[in-house]
């Protein structure tokens, strides 16, 4: 009796102490974040997306200048009697293509960033560390808020430091056949942080459906179902719309493309959606699967 006595002191003690409102989420996204950089799996997943994505972009870029070179509008208006707005237009044209081009990785740095988006949550549920963490805070959605803050803060300033590394090497290359651009064109800084931004999200989407799957394999295998396997699919669709069915029709609805209209050119004007209403359309994709990994995060036992 004393002994149970004791035990509710202790604990009803320590409740009193603790703070009221949102009391516990500093404290959980602190613990989250040492769990993140005390796995050495990050390190090496981070790099190989660092690598990825700049050593595609340069060997991209790198066979795309001899391409490009009649492209190159300063030379080819430079003395010609070419109305302003063509050669303008043109020249746009050349600036936003380099870009993408300097950024061509993140086709491949996706699908590093979906696995570890997903073994974020879902590691946790093969090694029932997920118990203890639930355990040290009881509330769920907190648990959730927090992994989901961490990863997608780690997440975006790692695909920033990438967007911007992979377009400095990829424009020092194209540099050599003078069809480089510079972060200071129309269109190009906002190409830049897009790619950045771009990767983050689908973090946050193989975040979501790492929580509704609970099973890493399964939850890798359906990120890259969405975002890679569904683009590759799409291509075989009809070319020209025939009536109301056609690529041009369901093209811009597919994940890949419409995330990647904020920093790839689409210079055959396949994908109708701009760059941020489409963005804003993959953010969609990415928020039902966070709320829905969110809802089976608070109601399936751990």
């Amino acid at each position: 009796m004393a002994t149970t006595a004791t035990h509710e002191a202790l604990v009803g003690g320590a409740l009193a102490r603790q703070p009221a409102g949102h009391a516990g989420f500093l404290g959980t996204v602190r613990s989250e974040f040492t769990k993140i950089r005390s796995v050495r799996s990050t390190y090496w997943t981070l790099l190989a997306l660092v690598l990825a994505c700049v050593g595609i972009g340069a060997l991209f870029s790198w066979g795309q200048t001899q391409r490009l070179t009649p492209l190159d509008a300063g030379r080819n208006f430079r003395g010609a009697h070419v109305p302003p707005g063509v050669a303008a237009a043109v020249a746009a044209e050349i600036h936003r293509t380099a870009a993408s081009i300097s950024l061509f990785g993140l086709l491949i740095g996706q699908l590093i960033i979906i696995v570890l988006g997903a073994l974020t949550i879902s590691s946790e549920y093969s090694t029932g560390m997920i118990r203890t963490s639930l355990t040290a805070m009881p509330r769920r959605g907190t648990v959730f808020a927090a992994k989901g803050v961490v990863f997608g803060a780690v997440a975006l300033v790692v695909g920033l430091v990438t967007s911007f590394l992979a377009f400095f090497v990829g424009q020092a290359i194209l540099s050599s056949q003078h069809v480089n651009t510079t972060l200071g064109q129309p269109e190009v800084l906002r190409t830049v942080i897009g790619g950045g931004l771009f990767l983050a999200v689908c973090g946050l989407l193989s975040y979501g459906l790492g929580a509704m799957l609970r099973h890493s394999a399964g939850a890798i295998a359906a990120g890259i179902g969405l975002m890679f396997v569904l683009w590759i699919l799409s291509q075989f669709l009809p070319g020209p719309p025939s009536g109301w069915f056609g690529q041009a029709d369901i093209d811009k609805w597919i994940p890949f493309n419409a995330g990647s209209a904020i920093w790839e050119h689409q210079a055959n004007g396949l994908n109708p959606f701009s760059p941020w209403i489409g963005f804003a359309v993959f953010c969609a994709y990415a928020a039902v699967a966070v709320i829905a990994g969110l809802v089976v995060f608070l109601r399936r036992d751990a």
